[in-house]
């Protein structure tokens, strides 16, 4: 999916840098000379980035030939408090991988089945009389096929279907939020329990949480969104979409594994990585080959939608990422299956995209992928 985003004026601020390198359960690896001198470049370049976007922080883990390298962070988390390794992110969408995973690890276990319906086990209220609400899956859920707006709120707060639910590709926030209660209600326990048993223990991820927790305290990155515009308040509770904190070490953790296919059976690990359709118009690949500074005919490019990623095919090029966007934050994650390389970018501006895409630009020089940014 080629992303477009509206980037609005941010209020400006005095960044701090500070830099800091963590290990990841001992697999952290020794950096190359070439992963050594990006860090470098990272440093000499990220503070000005940050300032010139008026983005507060940002925070990279860089993972090479599959193993986290380094982590560095920059910039404040609020005004006048430094970001550290230990700074909590807003995940935005970045969530979804991580709700997916929990499900296709359910799956692989046999605690349910991508493909059984929903309907015995949850319906929600709004489309209890709808027929089609026996015809939503797992696996539609998480390839966003289920037909729901993205939130209920732009159907004025009543879940609607939009089409009939596996004919088409709508990305859906409802989507997960609708198989992560199937997941409870088939398995009979909280999701958020779900999600530390088969996710975050496993993993070893112990800086994540879908919903605040006291340990938050002093952590969090504060968001920095419009000038004028007051932070919208957020609940508490889990939703399998958004919101979920962590920092970047610890989803580079969560982004290694997914890289390892650990915790799936070797069919479901392969359909992991499989996009449902492509979503890219001839037309949306045209801008992204101009923007890319490439001939029409010398660029080629789909993208679609798979069991929590997004699946780029990128003139012969696999490249597996996620996006992430929410008032005054901006995420992104990526990784080359190929090369065994990837990053994990978060921010706490509205203008992140602009940083991301610089960081990018230095990490993973593909100028298609850069473009879709």
């Amino acid at each position: 999916m080629i992303r477009n985003r509206i980037i609005a004026c941010l209020l400006p601020m005095l960044l701090v840098a500070a830099c800091a390198s963590t290990p990841i359960k001992n697999e952290s690896a020794r950096p190359s000379a070439a992963a050594k001198a990006l860090r470098a470049e990272l440093d000499r370049q990220a503070p000005q980035w940050l300032q010139q976007s008026d983005v507060p922080s940002v925070a990279v883990a860089y993972i090479e030939n599959g193993k986290l390298a380094w982590t560095a962070v920059y910039g404040e988390q609020s005004p006048g408090v430094p970001a550290t390794e230990k700074t909590l992110y807003n995940l935005a969408s970045l969530t979804k991988p991580i709700s997916a995973e929990l499900i296709l690890r359910l799956a692989s276990k046999g605690q349910l089945s991508l493909d059984e319906p929903m309907y015995p086990y949850w319906v929600d209220p709004d489309v209890k009389d709808n027929p089609w609400a026996k015809l939503l899956t797992a696996r539609l859920a998480l390839t966003h096929q289920t037909g729901f707006k993205n939130w209920r709120r732009q159907t004025k707060g009543v879940l609607t279907f939009q089409w009939e639910p596996g004919t088409r590709t709508g990305y859906s926030g409802e989507g997960y939020d609708y198989v992560g209660r199937f997941a409870e209600k088939r398995i009979g326990k909280p999701f958020e329990e779900l999600a530390q048993t088969y996710v975050f223990d496993p993993i070893g991820m112990k800086e994540t949480a879908y919903t605040r927790r006291d340990w938050f305290a002093g952590r969090l990155a504060e968001p920095h969104g419009p000038k004028g515009e007051t932070a919208p308040k957020e609940s508490n509770q889990w939703t399998g979409a958004d919101l979920v904190r962590t920092t970047a070490a610890d989803y580079a953790k969560f982004l290694i594994s997914v890289m390892r296919r650990e915790g799936l059976t070797r069919e479901i690990a392969d359909q992991q990585m499989v996009s449902t359709r492509n979503t890219v118009s001839d037309k949306e690949l045209r801008d992204v080959c101009t923007k890319a500074g490439l001939a029409a005919d010398a660029c080629s490019g789909t993208a679609g939608l798979g069991l929590g990623w997004e699946i780029m095919d990128l003139n012969g090029t696999a490249v597996i990422d996620h996006g992430g966007s929410d008032w005054g934050v901006r995420t992104q994650v990526f990784f080359d299956p190929k090369k065994q390389v990837g990053a994990v970018i978060l921010t706490n501006g509205d203008k992140g995209r602009e940083v991301i895409s610089k960081v990018v630009g230095l990490l993973y020089p593909n100028p298609l992928f850069i473009a879709t940014l």
